[in-house]
This record gives structure tokens, C-alpha cells and sequence, in this order.
């Protein structure tokens, strides 16, 4: 009988190691819980916070995050408009993808939602979303186009 106890329980430990399966595969509102919690904090206005949460800053520091964003006048929709229709589309054990449909309010003439994939990265133990998908929804360009600057420069120049 020991034996038989003893065998079950080696069993019982190797399936719950963790193998090509991560615990948000069988909990999805792991992922879920990510981008909602993202998404408060952009919406209370936590922006140095979010910075912390976001993945993916490349250049980008906290203080220039945090200008850009405030600028902006899209920030997501509150309750059960923040978010919809809530999928995880495939999952790794570093990285997921999530199909969501994220309520936005703010200046007038901009989408109510945005429908589509986001990409997640599971980074020490916490999953975030990336710093690219959050300054897309919120309408910030990371780099100015060279037209835009050359605008710039002709308009400070001086006419003769």
C-alpha cells in the first residue's frame, strides 16, 4: 500500500510541474486581469505607474511616457465598456496574444472602441502589455514623421 501511495503521489507531483502548459492556460483571467488592471491605471491617470506595467519601452523613459500620454485626450471607457468580448487567442510560457475589445472615450470624432489582438509578455512572474499598444489606443505616434519636422523647421524659419 505504501508503495501504490507513493507512486500516485510522484504521478500527481509530475503533472502539476510546469511543463509546456503555464497556470493562465487554465485561468485565462490571469491575462485578463493584466489588461484591466493596465487599463485602470492609464484611466486614473497613474501614468508612472503604467510605465511600470507596460513592456517593450525601448527608448522611451518614464517622463517622456508619462508627457506623451497626459497629453492625449483618449483614455479607456470605465465599467463594463473598458472591456469586451475577452479571448486568449494563444499563449506561451513568455508571451500571449488576447483578442479584446477596449472601450475609449475622450476628444470628439475618435473611435468608441478598439477591436483586435494584444500582445502580452510574462516578464518575472507578472504578465503586461506592451508600451507600443498602449500609446497606438491612446493616438500617440512614437516617432514624428520627417514632414511633420520639416514643416516645423519652415514654419520657425524666418520669410523674407
Amino acid at each position: 500500500m505504501p508503495l501504490r501511495f507513493l507512486i500516485v503521489c510522484i504521478f500527481l507531483f509530475a503533472l502539476a510541474l510546469p511543463g509546456s502548459t503555464t497556470f493562465a492556460e487554465t485561468n485565462p483571467s490571469l491575462l485578463q486581469q493584466c489588461v484591466s488592471e493596465t487599463l485602470d491605471l492609464w484611466r486614473e491617470g497613474q501614468f508612472e505607474k503604467l510605465f511600470e506595467r507596460l513592456s517593450h519601452r525601448g527608448k522611451t523613459s518614464r517622463e517622456q511616457f508619462a508627457s506623451k500620454i497626459r497629453e492625449s485626450s483618449i483614455r479607456p471607457a470605465c465599467c463594463w465598456q473598458k472591456m469586451e468580448n475577452f479571448k486568449v487567442i494563444s499563449e506561451k510560457k513568455t508571451e500571449a496574444t488576447v483578442y479584446v475589445k477596449i472601450g475609449l472615450e475622450g476628444a470628439p470624432g475618435i473611435p468608441d472602441a478598439s477591436t483586435r489582438d494584444f500582445k502580452l509578455s510574462n516578464e518575472g512572474g507578472t504578465w503586461k502589455m506592451q508600451l507600443n499598444d498602449i500609446t497606438s489606443l491612446a493616438g500617440i505616434s512614437g516617432k514624428k514623421s520627417k514632414r511633420a519636422t520639416h514643416k516645423k523647421i519652415l514654419k520657425s524659419t524666418p520669410s523674407n
